[in-house]
């Protein structure tokens, strides 16, 4: 940029030969020059242009002196920033010098005007201009860099934000897939402990003295154990395929499901322990209800709850299950004719403190069962009551939130087999 023709300078006087010398005097320092003849003439021209660095205006002119238009030219706003040197050719009275710094004059050049005076006085105006103008120029490129520094600013905080989000996000899976295994070890600890014990014992009654054991006896141990067996491994594998899907799914995948038949499904495991004690399990569930619920957890619910029911239940009791389908919701019923428990502890029992005592052998159970039998509930959006009466039994109540819906031919296929199995 050549800042020398950014300086412009407006030339006023009536005498040609005036303006041409003051233009050849100048003109060696590179400026832009504009040249009128007169006060209303520079007017025009200001009208026009505004950014001057400098106005030489001669005093004596007719019909509109100096002062006349210096008054008119600082009227307006846009010009009050231009310097005006008055070129005057009569003594420096005091009156006139006070009139034209009164009109916004900043200097006075008298004639016949000495080229070094009038050089280095517009330098100096000129010399200003410039460095206001680089002053302008650099507040200009501060400006850019603000903005752009700002602009980064907010990229790097809207990435941060992202980022926080995605951590979030993160943490959250990561505690959702601990929760997973957590459970995951809770029910392959749990939920297959007691037809193990089961296994054992019939392994062990086996084992122990075959001699004396009937044909009969023989048959129906090996059964219990090749049943069991079998379906320990199944439990096993869906327990393991359940667990894979908590990467790829969610922790909770509802489906329709015939409750009849997975309540049957459900207490295949349990028959065996019944039947060490010689307890009758019935399943009175409708083959007509059904609900949306997570087959897993579903399953682990009915067994935690019969598996208790059994524990705690004297030998050749009797555990019921029922439901109801209301119009917005399934409850399931799990009726034992037990020991019972007093107020105190159903109060806490479903908390991770309780520990549950079967009042007959002071074996104290830890409670984990029925603490997933809660939190499962819960993902289920339902709830999950006890009532018990001691030594006449406990009822355990789960309500499911259900949507009824008509079976589809489609649905028959798979649920179609979904009748009560046998019961013990």
């Amino acid at each position: 940029m050549d800042l020398n023709s950014a300086v412009k300078i407006l030339l006023v006087d009536d005498s040609e030969d005036n303006l041409m010398s003051m233009e050849i005097v100048l003109e060696k320092s590179g400026y832009t020059f504009f040249k009128a003849r007169s006060g209303k003439e520079a007017l025009k021209i200001l009208l026009k242009e505004d950014d001057f660095t400098l106005i030489l205006l001669d005093v004596k002119m007719p019909i509109m002196d100096g002062y006349e238009t210096a008054e008119l030219i600082y009227q307006r706003d846009k010009l009050k920033h231009i310097p005006i040197i008055f070129i005057t050719g009569k003594d420096y009275e005091e009156d006139a010098v006070f009139k034209g710094y009164q009109t916004g004059a900043v200097d006075y050049i008298r004639k016949p005007v000495n080229p070094e005076v009038l050089r280095s006085k517009v330098a100096v105006f000129a010399e200003l201009y410039k460095k206001n103008l680089l002053l302008q120029k650099q507040e200009e490129e501060l400006r850019v860099i603000n903005h752009d520094l700002m602009k980064l600013n907010q990229e790097l905080e809207n990435r941060v934000r992202e980022r926080t989000l995605e951590l979030e996000k993160l943490n959250e899976e990561l505690k959702s897939l601990n929760l997973s295994k957590d459970k995951f070890l809770s029910v392959i600890s749990h939920d297959l402990r007691n037809p193990l014990t089961a296994l054992l014992t019939s392994s062990a009654k086996l084992n122990d003295d075959p001699e004396h054991l009937s044909n009969k006896q023989l048959k129906q141990l090996s059964g219990i154990i090749l049943r069991t067996s079998k379906r320990i491994l199944t439990q096993l594998n869906e327990v393991v395929e359940w667990a894979k899907e908590q990467h790829e799914k969610t922790n909770f995948n509802p489906q329709r499901i015939r409750l009849s038949k997975g309540i049957d499904d459900s207490l295949e495991l349990v028959k065996p322990n019944a039947l060490q004690k010689n307890i009758r399990i019935e399943n009175k569930v409708a083959t007509d209800i059904f609900l949306r619920a997570d087959t897993f957890m579903l399953r682990s619910i009915i067994q935690n709850l019969v598996t208790n029911a059994i524990k705690f239940t004297p030998n050749g009791g009797s555990v019921k299950l029922t439901a109801q389908a209301g119009r917005d919701f399934v409850e399931i019923h799990v009726q034992d004719t037990g020991i019972g428990m007093s107020p105190e502890l159903q109060e806490g029992l479903f908390s991770r403190t309780a520990a549950v005592n079967n009042g007959t052998n002071n074996e104290l159970g830890t409670g984990l069962g029925l603490i997933l039998v809660r939190d499962f509930v819960a993902q289920h959006s339902g709830s999950i009551v006890v009532e018990s009466v001691l030594g006449k039994g406990t009822r355990f109540t789960v309500t499911i939130p259900y949507l009824e819906e008509t079976l589809l031919a489609s649905d028959a296929v798979d649920l179609i087999a979904g009748l009560p199995g046998d019961e013990i």
